[in-house]
């Protein structure tokens, strides 16, 4: 496992990120995996450490995952959700998160509607902010377990790998970390979507943008199906979602086109026949079940690492009685 010292407070995203800062964390949530196979799957790393899981916006996968990750790590877990904060009162998110860490936790882990919101806590507080998605801005947890599930999937081996990423992709925080991500280890990223669900400024991405699904499909790796984000877009962007099916709703029939182990994700939650066919879905060479189970290894990876700042990752793992202490 590589061995280096975290120099982040918070982590808001992959783009500021090294690709040995990634490869750490990822190695990191191996070791973490292997203890979530285990019949006692509790350990006492993040013992007296206090982790907030602030989520103002809905969140199943995403937040059970931290939940779980941190009770794993034995750390002090608190949910709270807009619904039971004093956000619905009118209380600001800077009053809200002065109120978190008067608590004095070490970790808080936020999802927020608003672009932005998680560097706005982190800027001002002293503790540990976590992003776990903001708006159409950033979801680095997402695309750690998505590079996880496809580092397992290509035995490592990324570089030259080609990646393509179907349907909402301008209200998709998971696609920009995506991006953001994978370039920095030489896997080709390309995209293809609705004219109208594609960012102003993508084609100044480290992307490819395809304008016919054959073209896009042709020999890549990997698919990426994203979620439709209704809730995040404006009234005329899609006029008739059976239209939108009949032309980027992925099925077995298009991996024909893709290279002969391509597999497919999707961030989830699904909907089947719109985003992704269920025949694909459930077949095997979907990914979607493995994107989940990564979730709670590579969130421990995450607590850990900023729970224990300033100590290198190698020391953290060390047995009493071994390394250089106990030579």
């Amino acid at each position: 496992m590589s061995d280096i010292r975290w120099r982040h407070k918070d982590l808001l995203d992959t783009a500021e990120l090294s690709a040995s800062e990634i490869t750490c964390l990822l190695d990191m949530a191996e070791r973490f995996d292997e203890i979530n196979a285990r019949p006692v799957k509790k350990v006492p790393t993040l013992r007296g450490k206090g982790v907030v899981l602030f989520f103002a916006e809905p969140s199943t996968r995403t937040r059970t995952s931290f939940e779980v990750a941190g009770k794993r790590l034995s750390a002090d877990t608190y949910a709270l959700a807009t619904s039971g904060s004093s956000i619905t009162k009118g209380e600001s998110l800077r009053d809200t998160a002065l109120t978190l860490q008067a608590m004095a936790p070490n970790i808080i882990v936020i999802r927020h509607s608003v672009s932005g919101a998680a560097a706005f806590l982190a800027e001002r507080l002293s503790c540990s902010v976590v992003n776990a998605g903001d708006g159409r801005h950033a979801h680095p947890t997402q695309a750690l377990l998505d590079a996880f599930t496809l580092r397992r999937h290509w035995k490592g081996d990324m570089r030259g790998k080609r990646l393509l990423i179907v349907g909402d992709i301008a209200h998709s925080r998971v696609a920009r970390s995506n991006v953001f991500l994978w370039q920095k280890f030489g896997v080709g990223v390309r995209v293809f979507g609705p004219r109208t669900l594609l960012p102003p400024g993508i084609r100044d991405w480290p992307v490819e943008v395809h304008d016919n699904l054959d073209e896009a499909l042709a020999g890549v790796d990997a698919v990426m199906a994203l979620r439709l984000q209704l809730e995040r877009q404006q009234a005329g962007l899609l006029p008739d979602l059976s239209e939108y099916a009949r032309h980027f709703c992925i099925g077995m029939r298009h991996l024909e086109k893709a290279a002969p182990d391509a597999v497919v994700l999707h961030p989830g939650p699904i909907n089947r026949g719109l985003e992704i066919a269920s025949d694909l879905a459930d077949s095997g060479r979907s990914r979607i079940l493995d994107q989940v189970a990564a979730g709670v290894a590579v969130r421990m990876a995450v607590l850990f690492t900023l729970g224990m700042r300033g100590t290198s990752m190698q020391e953290a793992f060390e047995e009493p009685g071994q390394g250089a202490a106990g030579a």
